[in-house]
């Protein structure tokens, strides 16, 4: 297990690619969010995470899988994951953010992970406040000038 990853994976690598060719700016793994999503656009208030079909038990068949040996261990392991996962996912949408997973057997069609990653870019979050005038910076319009928001 010293060998398995937890950041730069290869899915991973693929979906910020996507990201990054759309236009998306993001920061990776902030570990001042819930779950430490490893992708994030904050501007957008949207966090993603790219999960690995068997680690978090995934209900294709490569998520489906359990190894024949220890297997009692692997069973409470993905179980621990998933329960950390839909944790996180609660906490992060309690604090306004978008989420939003890719599975690993999703990769297989990229096309459809990018028209995918497009809306995402192209829908507006949620939460966001109005802005001021250009050039108001993050003031807003009724903010005398020299106050910070």
């Amino acid at each position: 297990m010293r060998r398995v990853k937890g950041r730069d994976t290869a899915p991973e690598l693929k979906v910020r690619q996507v990201i990054w060719s759309l236009g998306g700016r993001y920061r990776l793994n902030r570990a001042d969010l819930p779950g430490k999503p490893d992708i994030v656009l904050a501007g957008r208030r949207l966090a993603i995470f790219v999960h690995g079909c068997f680690w978090h038990g995934h209900d294709c068949t490569r998520g489906a899988r359990t190894p024949k040996a220890n297997r009692d261990y692997w069973t409470a392991k993905i179980a621990r994951n998933r329960a950390r996962d839909v944790a996180a996912r609660a906490a992060l949408e309690a604090a306004g953010w978008r989420v939003e997973t890719v599975w690993e057997c999703e990769l297989k069609d990229m096309a459809e992970v990018r028209s995918r990653m497009l809306a995402l870019l192209a829908s507006p979050p949620g939460a966001r406040r109005a802005r001021g005038p250009p050039g108001a910076g993050s003031r807003g319009r009724d903010a005398p000038h020299g106050a910070s928001g």
